[in-house]
């Protein structure tokens, strides 16, 4: 997740963007720099590849002079990790500067319109389209904040921005759009600064504001002014943090679970860089160890995980068999390990772990290993035992997460299954070009998408003053999205301590339907995609019995809000991507009854964040 830290003050800019970027390297990272305007204004740049210490080789001994700048910290996603795509990127005239979080998913466009324009680009990513807008509204005599306006509106997707200008040297000016990458502005004595996360800010000031998406803020030394895009003025309440890691992590939101379900259209871009290519619409996993002819033998692919690692694995098989057109089982770890499986050299094992260190998915891999299969292992930190024991690890990258509960490591695990379809299909041949064009330019736009499902917090609110004192729960999916009705009935039970339970639809006349009463809620996931017919029938049959259905639908379909009870709607997209957005909504039910009932969302009993026993 990149960093982002600006300041405008009475101090020298170089050392206080340099140690809050040092804040922010929790979030990970593959390049950084910064940006000080120097005595007239000019933008003194420094960026490197590689992590701070290279950064501050490049700056050298003496820093740059100056009293207003920017730092950020970068993941690859357009372009390679490399000192020219490092940020901060400048126009033409290297007058304008910027940082940038997030996925113009328009660039496309924009840059071949500035290039007609006469603008030169010197990196291969997005982000630098934005200095080139913002340079061709000044110079139409506009002031900097309304370039900036301008500019914002001409951008598609979730992207947070700060802008500094040589034309105007004592203002930084930022926006965001959508939910994807935060914006903190924090009050200090004589001095303003702003920061993509809290933990950045303490140091200097506990006052502070978070910038709501479609927001610009513009800021001084003096203060902040903040309007919409169109300039209308907002009136933003600047509020008091307590001082402690704790608070500071956990930012604006009352607990760490809904903090990192926020952070998943971050997360999600995250898990994507480095490895989709949005110029030449393309799927790379770093240091894949297995030739193309190897790739090709693979006979079969058994993905093996625990709990919400086993729901991302059930999903991920019909990805695998989708795309790379190979025979695919997910397996629970503990069951793997004991029914002699038989796995060979043509077989590739892929164990989800979030935490790495799980017992019994450690003990699948090890038998895995003595039969000699291949193995790739999903994790989100390197260096941990499944690491260890894999041939190559594809890091989720969801960042650090707090809450017991998994959320944004679900989604982050989805992400990189995906892009292991994908590669494997491309690998073996069985994925026309077309699809994985069609593929890589859908993924550009799902963490917008994903942000979208963030913002309708009274919906869930009164979901949960409806059902919070309901005993049991059931959830319905069918094909791709199955998988996703148990993770959301996990879910529930993790952190509201009610019984639920995911089913398969058609399976619901075997035995569940039973159970169907006015006094048991079913969430049935229904979107717009090849089952929804079967799904409709289902639907049916519990109203028929005097049941209540909460739906998960495709947004549009205003002819199933008449035969449910209650609907929760998601962006239309492709059947493949359906079930990460099917996550969200998920994970906000059960959060919120959970909160209804008084529940310790965060820590629920009897669980432990990384089951490391058998």
């Amino acid at each position: 997740m990149c960093g982002i830290i600006g300041y405008a003050g009475s101090s020298q800019a170089a050392p206080i963007l340099t140690d809050g970027l040092a804040r922010l390297e929790y979030r990970g990272y593959d390049s950084a720099g910064i940006a000080v305007l120097g005595p007239q204004g000019q933008p003194q740049v420094y960026k490197a590849s590689g992590k701070l210490p290279k950064l501050r080789a490049a700056v050298g001994n003496g820093s740059p002079m100056g009293r207003v700048g920017l730092g950020h910290t970068r993941w690859a996603t357009h372009g390679s990790p490399t000192d020219y795509n490092a940020h901060p990127h400048a126009d033409c005239r290297s007058e304008v500067v910027v940082v940038h979080n997030g996925i113009v998913e328009n660039y496309v466009e924009l840059k071949r319109e500035l290039m007609g324009l006469g603008h030169e680009f010197t990196s291969d990513t997005d982000s630098e389209c934005i200095p080139h807008l913002i340079e061709s509204y000044l110079d139409q005599e506009l002031s900097l904040e309304e370039s900036v306006r301008q500019t914002a509106a001409r951008i598609r997707g979730a992207n947070a921005v700060v802008a500094v200008s040589q034309r105007d040297p004592d203002r930084m000016v930022a926006f965001r759009l959508g939910n994807a990458g935060g914006i903190v502005v924090g009050y200090g004595e004589d001095e303003m600064l702003l920061a993509s996360d809290l933990p950045a800010l303490l140091p200097h000031t506990r006052d502070i504001v978070y910038l709501a998406p479609g927001q610009v803020a513009s800021i001084t030394q003096e203060g902040a002014v903040y309007t919409l895009l169109d300039g209308s003025p907002v009136d933003n309440t600047v509020s008091r943090v307590a001082y402690d890691a704790l608070s500071a992590a956990r930012g604006k939101f009352k607990h760490f679970m809904l903090k990192e379900i926020h952070d998943q259209p971050e997360a999600v871009t995250d898990a994507l860089r480095g490895r989709v290519s949005f110029d030449g619409l393309t799927v790379n996993l770093e240091d894949f160890p297995y030739s193309d002819d190897e790739v090709r033998r693979i006979e079969r692919v058994v993905l093996v995980g625990m709990g919400t690692s086993l729901h991302a694995a059930m999903t991920g098989r019909f990805w695998l068999e989708s795309f790379a057109r190979v025979p695919a089982e997910a397996d629970n770890s503990s069951e793997f390990r004991y029914r002699d499986p038989v796995v060979d050299s043509n077989t590739l094992v892929v164990s989800v772990c979030q935490s790495g260190e799980t017992a019994d998915t450690l003990a699948a891999m090890e038998e895995a290993a003595r039969k000699g299969a291949k193995q790739v292992t999903l994790c989100n930190y390197p260096s941990t035992q499944t690491t260890r024991v894999a041939d190559s690890t594809v890091l989720i990258r969801s960042g650090i997460e707090i809450s017991v509960a998994g959320t944004k490591t679900f989604t982050s695990s989805l992400i990189s299954l995906y892009l292991l379809g994908l590669f494997l299909g491309m690998k073996r041949g069985t994925l026309e070009r077309r699809r994985v064009e069609d593929a890589v330019r859908e993924l550009a736009h799902l963490p917008a998408m994903i942000g979208s499902l963030l913002e309708n917090r009274e919906q869930y609110e009164a979901l949960a003053q409806k059902y919070a004192r309901r005993s049991s729960f059931l959830y319905m999916g069918r094909g791709v999205n199955f998988p996703l009705a148990m993770e959301g009935a996990l879910k529930l039970k993790e952190v509201s301590y009610i019984h639920a339970e995911g089913y398969q639809a058609g399976e619901m006349k075997h035995g569940p339907i039973s159970l169907i009463d006015e006094n048991m809620p079913v969430v049935v996931l229904i979107p717009r995609d090849r089952l929804y017919e079967k799904m409709l029938s289902n639907v049916n049959e519990v109203k028929a019995r005097g049941g209540v259905v909460v739906a998960v639908a495709t947004e549009g379909d205003d002819e199933l809000a008449s035969r449910v009870d209650d609907v929760i709607y998601v962006p239309a997209a492709s059947g493949e991507v359906t079930p990460v957005l099917m996550a969200v909504p998920m994970q906000l039910l059960a959060y919120y009854i959970a909160v209804r009932r008084g529940c310790d969302v965060d820590q629920p009993r009897n669980l432990a964040k990384s089951v490391t026993v058998e």
